[in-house]
């Protein structure tokens, strides 16, 4: 990107970009499973994505700062190319290998079969295809607060919102979710994890509701906005850290990879839909958005009643286990 000089090199950076994220996510995740035992994962992602947040709001405030004063875009890149070097090598020096590979007595098959096999037994997984229905809707809620709502503010709720007001709302949302991920996460931490998952779908409906409602008074517009854009924190930090933890439990240590590999196709998926719809939906008249928060809260109703599904099954399968 610190080179590009026409469209082509762009595009051929942010695929680098793109596989670089999707080769780091899954495998950050497996980290984070094979250090913390089952009853720590919680926070464990919890602490994780923490880290995530800070990293974000420092590299928007400070990158910010650079553009401003300087308006050295490339040396920016330059700058993030040199720390990810740095990452890289203290992965290599201070991280080591926790999975130990279980030696069992099978045929002898060529490594592709061992993958094939394993994609196969991770979609065979019924628990994690439940889940990741669910899980689509969860990320396709996180896609529209960067996608959809800043538009929908500016185009269809009264009042007065500035860039700035809005660009202000937006920081106390990131803020809320560094300030509270911990604490949420200790809260939740005698929840399985699909009630605490419920839990946050629970606060994505009242968000929903508040947002919805945000466009239909004349008044107090900016107070409602502060308000659901504070549910929907709360209910990030509810869900990040025990979607993962849930996915990490669910498979088996030999397939832990690719089940969190599924898990951050959930994203890609979300985020993929989500402005498009978004998008087609400010294209309509008030009464199309209206229906759109509704909807939003019916899908919210919908993953409610597939959780508690699912809780179930886990509790039984539990208690034949035992």
């Amino acid at each position: 990107m610190a080179i590009a000089n026409h469209f082509y090199i762009v595009v051929m950076g942010n695929l680098l970009l793109g596989l670089g994220t999707g080769l780091y996510w899954p495998a950050m995740e497996a980290i984070v499973a094979d250090l913390a035992v089952p009853t720590e994962r919680k926070e464990a992602y919890a602490i994780t994505r923490l880290a995530d947040n800070i990293g974000l709001q420092l590299g928007i405030i400070f990158g910010g700062i650079v553009v401003n004063f300087t308006g050295a875009y490339r040396a920016l890149f330059i700058v993030d190319s040199i720390s990810f070097f740095i990452f890289a090598g203290v992965i290599y020096l201070a991280v080591k290998e926790t999975y130990k590979p279980v030696k069992l007595k099978l045929k002898i098959v060529t490594k592709r079969k061992k993958n094939t096999n394993g994609w196969l037994l991770a979609f065979s997984d019924r628990n994690l295809i439940i889940f990741v229905m669910v899980n689509v809707f969860f990320t396709f809620y996180i896609s529209q607060i960067h996608s959809t709502i800043p538009l929908y503010l500016n185009n269809f709720v009264s009042g007065n919102f500035s860039p700035l007001i809005i660009s202000s709302i937006f920081t106390g949302h990131t803020a809320l979710t560094v300030i509270f991920q911990l604490p949420v996460a200790r809260k939740l931490r005698n929840f399985s994890h699909p009630q605490a998952l419920i839990i946050s779908a629970i606060l994505w409906g009242l968000g929903f509701i508040v947002i919805g409602i945000a466009g239909i008074v004349e008044i107090g517009n900016i107070l409602l906005t502060t308000s659901a854009l504070s549910l929907f924190a709360i209910a990030i930090i509810s869900y990040v850290p025990c979607a993962s933890a849930l996915v990490a439990d669910l498979a088996p240590e030999s397939l832990r990879g690719i089940y969190l590999a599924i898990n951050a196709q959930c994203w890609a998926i979300g985020y993929l839909i989500g402005p498009l719809l978004g998008g087609w939906v400010l294209d309509r008249t008030q009464i199309v958005v209206k229906i759109f928060w509704l909807s939003m809260v019916i899908t919210v109703g919908i993953t409610v009643g597939i959780l508690q599904y699912l809780d179930r099954r886990l509790r039984n399968e539990n208690l034949a286990n035992k």
